[in-house]
Protein backbone atom coordinates (compact mmCIF):
# COMPACT_ATOMS: atom_id res chain seq x y z
CA UNK A 1 0.00 0.00 0.00
CA UNK A 2 2.50 2.43 1.07
CA UNK A 3 4.54 1.47 -2.32
CA UNK A 4 1.14 2.37 -4.13
CA UNK A 5 0.99 5.52 -2.78
CA UNK A 6 4.20 6.24 -3.07
CA UNK A 7 3.94 6.01 -6.87
CA UNK A 8 0.73 7.85 -7.45
CA UNK A 9 2.28 10.96 -5.57
CA UNK A 10 5.41 10.21 -7.78
CA UNK A 11 7.90 10.43 -4.87
CA UNK A 12 11.57 10.20 -5.37
CA UNK A 13 13.59 7.90 -3.45
CA UNK A 14 14.45 8.87 0.02
CA UNK A 15 11.14 10.63 0.44
CA UNK A 16 9.75 7.02 0.03
CA UNK A 17 11.99 5.78 2.54
CA UNK A 18 11.04 8.15 5.12
CA UNK A 19 7.14 7.39 4.10
CA UNK A 20 7.73 3.78 5.01
CA UNK A 21 9.24 4.69 8.04
CA UNK A 22 6.39 7.24 9.16
CA UNK A 23 4.03 3.94 7.96
CA UNK A 24 6.24 1.46 10.38
CA UNK A 25 6.10 3.90 13.21
CA UNK A 26 2.50 4.29 12.86
CA UNK A 27 2.12 0.41 13.13
CA UNK A 28 3.75 0.04 16.39
CA UNK A 29 0.93 -0.91 19.38
CA UNK A 30 2.36 1.17 21.48
CA UNK A 31 4.64 4.28 21.40
CA UNK A 32 8.37 3.22 22.77
CA UNK A 33 10.20 5.19 25.64
CA UNK A 34 12.58 7.48 23.83
CA UNK A 35 16.30 6.52 25.02
CA UNK A 36 19.21 9.11 25.19
CA UNK A 37 21.72 7.81 22.22
CA UNK A 38 25.31 7.13 22.84
CA UNK A 39 27.78 9.52 22.34
CA UNK A 40 30.65 7.00 22.28
CA UNK A 41 32.91 6.55 19.21
CA UNK A 42 34.58 3.54 19.19
CA UNK A 43 38.31 3.21 19.20
CA UNK A 44 38.76 1.91 15.93
CA UNK A 45 36.24 4.60 14.44
CA UNK A 46 38.91 7.22 15.91
CA UNK A 47 41.78 5.40 14.07
CA UNK A 48 40.06 5.79 10.84
CA UNK A 49 39.48 9.46 11.44
CA UNK A 50 43.52 9.74 12.14
CA UNK A 51 44.73 7.38 9.13
CA UNK A 52 42.70 9.89 6.91
CA UNK A 53 44.98 12.93 7.18
CA UNK A 54 45.48 15.23 6.07
CA UNK A 55 41.55 15.01 4.56
CA UNK A 56 39.37 16.24 6.95
CA UNK A 57 37.10 13.91 8.62
CA UNK A 58 34.31 13.84 11.50
CA UNK A 59 31.92 11.99 12.95
CA UNK A 60 28.69 13.34 13.84
CA UNK A 61 25.56 11.81 15.70
CA UNK A 62 22.14 11.44 14.14
CA UNK A 63 21.52 15.33 14.98
CA UNK A 64 24.66 16.63 13.82
CA UNK A 65 26.48 16.87 17.18
CA UNK A 66 30.68 16.94 16.57
CA UNK A 67 31.46 13.51 18.79
CA UNK A 68 35.16 13.02 17.25
CA UNK A 69 37.38 14.68 14.41
CA UNK A 70 40.58 14.89 13.06
CA UNK A 71 42.60 17.83 13.31
CA UNK A 72 41.66 19.11 9.65
CA UNK A 73 38.24 18.07 10.87
CA UNK A 74 38.02 19.85 13.31
CA UNK A 75 39.79 23.31 11.90
CA UNK A 76 37.68 23.28 8.63
CA UNK A 77 34.79 24.83 10.85
CA UNK A 78 36.67 27.39 12.90
CA UNK A 79 35.85 29.08 15.82
CA UNK A 80 34.16 25.80 16.94
CA UNK A 81 36.38 24.48 19.06
CA UNK A 82 36.15 27.32 21.33
CA UNK A 83 32.66 25.59 22.57
CA UNK A 84 32.69 23.23 24.74
CA UNK A 85 32.69 19.33 23.58
CA UNK A 86 29.20 18.69 24.34
CA UNK A 87 27.57 22.20 22.46
CA UNK A 88 29.46 21.50 19.38
CA UNK A 89 26.82 21.01 16.90
CA UNK A 90 26.79 21.63 12.89
CA UNK A 91 23.44 22.53 13.17
CA UNK A 92 23.93 25.07 15.64
CA UNK A 93 27.18 26.29 14.53
CA UNK A 94 25.42 26.89 10.71
CA UNK A 95 23.04 28.75 12.31
CA UNK A 96 24.93 30.62 15.61
CA UNK A 97 28.20 30.95 14.66
CA UNK A 98 29.20 34.16 13.61
CA UNK A 99 31.83 32.77 11.14
CA UNK A 100 29.70 30.30 9.24
CA UNK A 101 28.10 32.33 6.97
CA UNK A 102 31.08 33.68 5.42
CA UNK A 103 32.80 30.28 5.90
CA UNK A 104 30.47 29.05 3.34
CA UNK A 105 30.35 29.99 -0.05
CA UNK A 106 26.38 28.74 -0.63
CA UNK A 107 25.64 28.81 2.97
CA UNK A 108 22.08 28.77 1.90
CA UNK A 109 22.28 25.69 0.24
CA UNK A 110 23.70 24.15 3.40
CA UNK A 111 20.86 25.10 5.89
CA UNK A 112 18.45 23.84 3.77
CA UNK A 113 19.68 20.32 3.66
CA UNK A 114 20.79 20.91 7.19
CA UNK A 115 17.22 21.28 8.29
CA UNK A 116 15.98 18.61 6.02
CA UNK A 117 18.17 15.93 7.77
CA UNK A 118 16.90 17.05 11.14
CA UNK A 119 12.90 16.96 10.20
CA UNK A 120 13.35 13.27 8.40
CA UNK A 121 14.29 12.53 11.79
CA UNK A 122 11.83 14.12 13.29
CA UNK A 123 9.22 12.30 11.55
CA UNK A 124 10.39 8.88 12.60
CA UNK A 125 11.28 9.85 15.98
CA UNK A 126 9.62 13.33 16.90
CA UNK A 127 10.06 12.27 20.83
CA UNK A 128 13.89 11.86 20.72
CA UNK A 129 15.24 14.22 23.34
CA UNK A 130 18.45 15.01 21.48
CA UNK A 131 16.13 16.57 18.72
CA UNK A 132 13.61 18.35 20.66
CA UNK A 133 16.51 19.92 22.78
CA UNK A 134 18.29 21.57 19.55
CA UNK A 135 15.28 21.92 17.07
CA UNK A 136 14.12 23.75 20.52
CA UNK A 137 17.31 25.70 21.00
CA UNK A 138 17.22 26.84 17.41
CA UNK A 139 13.71 27.48 16.64
CA UNK A 140 14.08 30.14 19.62
CA UNK A 141 17.54 31.86 18.22
CA UNK A 142 17.46 31.57 14.71
CA UNK A 143 15.15 33.15 12.47
CA UNK A 144 16.40 31.24 8.95
CA UNK A 145 15.75 27.91 11.23
CA UNK A 146 12.16 28.22 11.96
CA UNK A 147 11.38 29.22 7.92
CA UNK A 148 12.76 26.54 7.09
CA UNK A 149 11.41 23.89 10.05
CA UNK A 150 8.06 24.72 8.76
CA UNK A 151 8.56 23.86 5.07
CA UNK A 152 9.18 19.80 5.89
CA UNK A 153 11.27 19.20 3.04
CA UNK A 154 13.27 15.62 4.14
CA UNK A 155 15.61 15.48 1.51
CA UNK A 156 19.13 16.00 2.84
CA UNK A 157 22.89 15.68 1.02
CA UNK A 158 25.31 12.50 1.51
CA UNK A 159 27.66 13.65 -0.85
CA UNK A 160 28.86 16.39 -3.20
CA UNK A 161 31.12 19.34 -3.41
CA UNK A 162 31.63 22.27 -0.81
CA UNK A 163 33.43 25.45 -1.12
CA UNK A 164 35.27 27.10 2.16
CA UNK A 165 36.06 30.73 2.39
CA UNK A 166 38.53 29.93 5.06
CA UNK A 167 39.86 32.35 7.07
CA UNK A 168 43.47 30.79 7.49
CA UNK A 169 44.27 28.93 4.78
CA UNK A 170 41.99 30.82 2.02
CA UNK A 171 39.12 29.57 -0.61
CA UNK A 172 39.42 25.86 -0.98
CA UNK A 173 36.63 23.41 -3.08
CA UNK A 174 36.22 19.63 -1.33
CA UNK A 175 34.52 17.13 -2.32
CA UNK A 176 32.66 15.18 0.53
CA UNK A 177 30.70 11.80 1.28
CA UNK A 178 28.79 10.95 4.35
CA UNK A 179 28.88 7.31 5.80
CA UNK A 180 26.29 5.52 8.01
CA UNK A 181 28.47 3.56 11.13
CA UNK A 182 26.48 0.13 11.46
CA UNK A 183 26.28 -0.68 15.06
CA UNK A 184 25.74 3.24 16.27
CA UNK A 185 22.67 5.24 17.30
CA UNK A 186 22.72 6.90 13.57
CA UNK A 187 26.61 7.96 13.93
CA UNK A 188 27.53 9.01 10.12
CA UNK A 189 31.58 9.73 8.96
CA UNK A 190 31.58 12.74 6.66
CA UNK A 191 35.64 12.75 5.28
CA UNK A 192 36.62 15.26 2.60
CA UNK A 193 38.53 15.28 -0.33
CA UNK A 194 40.83 16.76 -3.38
CA UNK A 195 42.36 15.60 -6.44
CA UNK A 196 46.74 15.58 -5.30
CA UNK A 197 49.18 18.74 -6.77
CA UNK A 198 46.15 20.96 -6.59
CA UNK A 199 45.66 24.51 -4.76
CA UNK A 200 43.16 23.14 -2.85
CA UNK A 201 44.68 20.49 -1.71
CA UNK A 202 47.97 22.66 -0.53
CA UNK A 203 45.55 24.24 1.21
CA UNK A 204 43.73 21.26 2.74
CA UNK A 205 47.35 19.89 4.01
CA UNK A 206 47.99 23.17 5.92
CA UNK A 207 44.89 22.89 7.71
CA UNK A 208 45.43 19.46 8.77
CA UNK A 209 49.11 21.02 9.89
CA UNK A 210 47.29 23.75 11.55
CA UNK A 211 44.61 21.61 13.48
CA UNK A 212 47.69 19.41 14.82
CA UNK A 213 49.55 22.45 16.27
CA UNK A 214 46.72 23.63 18.27
CA UNK A 215 44.81 20.79 19.66
CA UNK A 216 40.35 22.03 20.47
CA UNK A 217 40.46 23.86 24.11
CA UNK A 218 38.66 21.60 26.30
CA UNK A 219 39.13 18.86 24.15
CA UNK A 220 41.45 15.21 24.95
CA UNK A 221 43.77 14.33 21.82
CA UNK A 222 45.78 11.58 21.62
CA UNK A 223 48.04 11.57 18.30
CA UNK A 224 46.33 14.49 16.71
CA UNK A 225 42.94 13.25 17.17
CA UNK A 226 39.89 15.42 18.67
CA UNK A 227 37.60 13.44 20.40
CA UNK A 228 34.56 14.94 22.47
CA UNK A 229 34.40 12.82 26.17
CA UNK A 230 31.66 10.72 26.43
CA UNK A 231 30.32 11.59 30.50
CA UNK A 232 26.64 11.43 31.06
CA UNK A 233 26.87 13.61 33.91
CA UNK A 234 28.57 16.57 32.06
CA UNK A 235 25.86 19.59 31.34
CA UNK A 236 25.36 19.78 28.21
CA UNK A 237 23.88 23.22 26.10
CA UNK A 238 20.91 25.18 27.66
CA UNK A 239 17.82 23.48 26.95
CA UNK A 240 14.97 25.14 25.33
CA UNK A 241 11.14 24.31 25.20
CA UNK A 242 10.62 21.25 22.45
CA UNK A 243 9.07 21.98 19.61
CA UNK A 244 5.76 20.77 18.68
Amino acid sequence: MVDSLARSLLLEDDELEHLRSLAARAARSAPEPPAAPSRTVRPGVKLLLESLRPHPAHVVSRTNDLLAANPGGLRLLPGIEDWPARERNIARYLFLHPTSRDLFHDWNTQIRGCVARLRALAGTDPDAPDLTHLAGELLLKSPEFARLWERFDIKGHSHGRKTFHHPDVGDLTLGYQSMELEGTPGHRMVTYYTEPDTADHDAMVLLDMLGQEQPAKGTPAHNGLAAAKDDPNSPGPDLHRPFS
